[in-house]
């Protein structure tokens, strides 16, 4: 329902059939408009399976031509932030073309996107890392659509700073409540008789106010169940970037992810991705 040219993203609309084209300028005043700290590039994104070579050269190459496009409309500059989003897939040489084609633009951050496509986590890792060498230390970096709470402490250790995703919302609506051992469905029977809140010492007002036996109760009939999981799922999230944060800042974030990876896996069977990924900032999971 959209084709790529190098003039934008024509949309086909799924009721009446009628074209709509978004262009890098027209993304740009979209963004102006909406007001926001950080806004992104229009970029040509091919998924990560794709195994035509040719297809993710003339994406990447083009991400950058609609960079340019979309810093020539930039209308609010000393306001608002473009990160160029760099591209390339799975393949080494086009990522280190994308971000070094982009660090010749003057800009406050970078984005690394084009991941977490249905690539296999030894792959997605290495990308990430890869990309956060290319990228000056003392910039943002920012990796687009990671939402998963391993994911996000194993992209910090490789250097990235900022993540998006629609996975606390997404799985919220679903009745799952994101936790530090994982996560729960409060639609399972055994939340039924279970009068403690969603997690022990959680700050949000969800778990201040609401029982796991209540959110089991309303979590398949009313609609607000999805935004009490929301909140929660949401502080979950920014409570754990706050523990980033702050182990980073006295030296003791090693010991920050040795305690989160033990409470996600309590048996010490680590994911080999992550020892991989870990090991390559010499961080050893005991």
């Amino acid at each position: 329902m959209a084709e790529i040219n190098e003039e934008g993203v024509n949309f086909e609309s799924p009721y009446d059939g009628t074209q709509s084209l978004l262009t890098p300028e027209k993304s740009i005043q979209i963004q102006n408009a909406i007001g926001a700290d950080i806004i992104m590039q229009l970029d040509d994104v091919v998924p990560t399976t794709s195994k035509d070579d040719k297809r993710m050269e003339e994406a990447t190459y083009r991400t950058t031509r609609w960079l340019d496009r979309c810093l020539g409309a930039h209308e609010r500059p000393n306001e608002q932030n473009i990160f160029p989003i760099v591209q390339g897939g799975l393949i080494e040489d086009l990522r280190r073309l994308s971000a070094n084609l982009h660090l010749e633009r003057k800009v406050n951050g970078y984005a690394i996107g084009g991941l977490v496509g249905g690539e296999e986590k030894k792959d997605f890792w290495k990308m990430v890392f890869l990309s956060t060498n290319l990228l000056p230390c003392d910039k943002p970096k920012y990796v687009m659509g990671v939402g998963f709470a391993v994911d996000l402490v194993i992209c910090c250790a490789l250097g990235a700073d900022m993540f998006d995703c629609v996975f606390p919302t997404r799985t919220a609506r679903f009745g799952c409540a994101l936790i530090s051992s994982g996560q729960i469905s409060l639609r399972r029977k055994r939340f039924r008789m279970d009068f403690e809140p969603i997690e022990k010492n959680c700050s949000c007002s969800t778990c201040k106010t609401y029982t796991r036996a209540y959110l089991h109760q309303i979590v398949s009939t009313e609609a607000v169940s999805c935004s009490l999981l929301s909140v929660h799922n949401l502080n979950y999230q920014m409570q754990l970037m706050k523990g980033i944060r702050e182990s980073i800042k006295v030296n003791k974030f090693p010991e920050f992810v040795q305690e989160f990876m033990t409470n996600m896996y309590p048996d010490k069977n680590y994911p080999q991705w992550c020892l991989d990924a870990l090991q390559s900032v010499n961080i050893e999971l005991k």
